[in-house]
């Protein structure tokens, strides 16, 4: 079966025939393409789950800090030492991370190997220091940043803790 008018590449001068193409589409190619796939590739997909899991994590950072922070978004303290502390975890962090995409790619990142795209062995830096260097710089800024916004409050370790469970658990998964 010719599945060209599926695929809108029927052949040329199909669009004088006086029938209806759309309806014909419908009839011959009754599965739509869904959502994920208008998006583009796999690697495409993933990378936007990923942004929209970031989103919804920072999302949930702020949320956690305006509650407990009673209505404010502002530090708590002024102790120079965490801020600084805070501040130079959430910098290494970003450096590791923003490191991983410059020498792995969009198709590396987002797991193109998987999906069988020909990817390259990476053993430059970051990977010659860390295993996985984006969990790592991740963890780094999710601890950096709940230093800067939460310490010394009680709860300031709680969400920083569970997510380094998460990262943790997805690095050995990840093997």
């Amino acid at each position: 079966m010719d599945f060209s008018l599926c695929r809108g590449t029927a052949e040329p001068g199909a669009d004088l025939l006086p029938v209806d193409l759309a309806r014909t589409r419908r009839f011959l190619c009754p599965v739509r393409p869904s959502a994920i796939t208008r998006i583009g590739t796999p690697v495409d997909v993933l990378q936007f789950l990923f942004c929209g899991f970031k989103i919804l994590q920072c999302a949930v950072f702020l949320a956690w800090c305006f509650a407990y922070g009673n209505g404010s978004l502002w530090p708590p303290s002024s102790d120079p030492l965490s801020l600084t502390l805070g501040a130079a975890l959430l910098i290494g962090g970003q450096i590791l991370n923003i490191s991983v995409f410059y020498r792995l790619g969009k198709i590396g990142v987002f797991y193109g190997n998987k999906f069988g795209y020909p990817t390259r062995w990476v053993r430059k830096f970051p990977f010659s220091c860390l295993r996985h260097p984006q969990y790592v710089g991740a963890l780094l800024s999710i601890w950096g940043f709940f230093l800067v916004m939460r310490f010394p409050q009680e709860d300031w370790y709680i969400l920083p803790a569970l997510e380094t469970l998460y990262y943790v658990l997805g690095a050995y998964w990840e093997q």
